[in-house]
């Protein structure tokens, strides 16, 4: 069981959590400090002096005075009308990391809120109650104010208790009321109290769940795309100087001497290695660790702010000791949404030059004597279409990537009446960021079948050849779940089995790095 203390929460446990369904609870002494920073908001309530949020109204209406008796209906009215997302749902794993991201959040102990609200989030998430989120309409600041909301819709309520007031919730692979969920799962609704509303819909936590699942998937995908690259290497008969560690020594980007070394070791033992006698290859080859390298680079960037992210205190405003209360902007998506611009140039480059590698396998003039589009026999070359068509798979999608890569943290519009006058838009660059990944696993995906399709014609026309030491090993575990084909076949069905392969991490095992003592 994973524990949480708003310090402390990893990528790791992120994933374990979203993806693996693991138990969360919240430490003691998390408990403790929210506990304490609730008496303190007790205080504040009851000396009546207006602080924003717990006796105002929010945005524009941030000078009107709210009633203590009001407050209950003030927190509620806040999830209410903020909840008016657009949009197809968010998969359920973004969800789960949102929920757990928040309650973290909230366990920081800056926020004042109950302690039962955090053990009622972490009792949804074990077992297994989550909200129907729409994936549109954020700015990322104040935050995501309309995915939260919609994710505090399923288990608030009033003394109403309307269920068509309650949003919608999966629980046991059926969409239900969020009403009728808690109650299959048997929770109690909450409701809320001063600042308990916003608290909860307040920061760029769904921002912040799509960039972890982002980090983790990217850093996945990093690894593969070396394997492919030093498959597509072996197939063309490539030159090994380009991967000689002096040359990325001198130049010192770690990135790039990692994906250096990852190549070497990789290809250990090759024998069509410098088969041909060129002097150098082509940019994609060549300048293969230049590229892959600053992406690597830059997710080590992307990943230190997104680690910090989902350990911040991000609701306005904070409560402090000496019940000071801080009104500022730690909402703001700004961080986020640009790591994830970042981050989705950093893939398209990566998916780019992929798709260049794969153009060239398949060019009967570039592959080094391979049939034109790896048909099985220059004979077959007409009547079979060999792999041509995913290659204009690969280049529509990096050509998608080209555009989702556009930074969309630079675009602003203002809301709430030029009270919010400059805005975040971290969750579109977030969700073009995931896209960006999904796309490019799939090229990647692309470049490991089509290497691999060359690497069995290079054999046999070279029968006594050896491959590297690691890409024996990823050729033999793709042709293991996906055999040689001869003719044409229906190859995509054979392209999204090693697009699964890759998002889940099958060649991680014989690609993983060895290298991370480079400096």
């Amino acid at each position: 069981m994973i524990q949480i203390d708003g310090n402390h929460l990893t990528l790791n446990e992120i994933e374990r959590v979203a993806r693996g369904a693991e138990s969360v609870r919240l430490s003691d002494e998390a408990r403790t400090v929210v506990d304490t920073t609730r008496r303190r908001l007790d205080d504040i309530v009851a000396t009546d002096r207006p602080v924003y949020g717990i006796n105002t109204g929010f945005g524009i209406f941030a000078e009107r005075r709210i009633p203590r008796r009001d407050s209950a209906a003030l927190s509620r009215n806040l999830i209410l009308s903020h909840a008016v997302g657009t949009g197809a749902p968010l998969s359920n794993e973004v969800v789960r990391t949102a929920m757990l991201v928040r309650a973290n959040t909230l366990a920081k102990g800056f926020s004042g809120v109950r302690v039962e609200i955090i053990d009622l989030i972490l009792a949804m998430l074990n077992k297994g109650v989550i909200p129907v989120v729409p994936s549109q309409g954020s700015l990322g600041s104040s935050g995501d104010l309309l995915p939260l909301s919609h994710m505090a819709l399923v288990f608030t309520t009033d003394e109403n208790d309307r269920e068509d007031e309650s949003g919608l919730a999966v629980f046991m692979g059926e969409v239900l009321t969020g009403k009728e969920a808690m109650r299959r799962a048997g929770l109690q609704r909450i409701r809320l109290g001063p600042k308990e509303g916003l608290a909860l819909n307040n920061g760029a936590t769904f921002s912040a769940a799509l960039g972890a699942l982002a980090v983790i998937d990217a850093q996945n995908l990093l690894d593969q795309a070396d394997a492919a690259l030093a498959m597509t290497l072996e197939a063309v008969m490539g030159c090994s100087s380009a991967f000689d560690p002096r040359l990325h020594v001198v130049r010192g980007h770690r990135g790039q001497m990692v994906v250096a070394a990852h190549v070497r070791e990789m290809i250990d033992g090759s024998t069509l290695i410098d088969a041909t006698g060129r002097i150098q290859d082509a940019y994609s080859l060549r300048c293969a660790p230049q590229v892959n390298g600053a992406a690597r680079d830059t997710l080590a960037f992307v990943r230190s702010v997104i680690e910090n992210e989902i350990n911040a205190a991000t609701d306005n405003p904070l409560i402090f000791e000496n019940g000071d209360v801080l009104s500022g902007g730690n909402f703001h998506g700004e961080p986020v949404g640009m790591v994830m611009d970042y981050l989705a140039i950093a893939l398209s480059e990566v998916a780019a030059i992929s798709e260049r590698r794969v153009f060239r396998l398949t060019d009967g003039k570039l592959n080094s004597g391979l049939p034109p589009m790896l048909v099985d026999s220059p004979d077959a070359a007409g009547l079979n279409s060999g792999l041509m068509m995913p290659q204009y798979t690969a280049a529509s999608l990096v050509l998608e990537n080209q555009t989702l890569a556009t930074p969309d943290s630079v675009h602003s519009l203002p809301t709430s009446g030029e009270q919010e006058d400059h805005n975040a838009n971290s969750m579109t660059a977030a969700r073009h960021a995931m896209r960006v990944v999904e796309n490019t696993a799939h090229v990647l995906a692309i470049e490991l079948y089509t290497a691999a399709r060359a690497l069995d014609l290079r054999l046999r026309l070279v029968p006594d050849a050896v491959l590297g030491k690691v890409t024996r090993l990823v050729f033999d575990t793709l042709r293991a779940r996906v055999p040689y084909q001869a003719g044409d076949a229906w190859w995509a069905p054979e392209i999204d089995q090693v697009k699964r392969m890759v998002l889940a991490g099958d060649f991680l095992p014989l690609v993983s790095m060895r290298s991370d003592d480079i400096s």
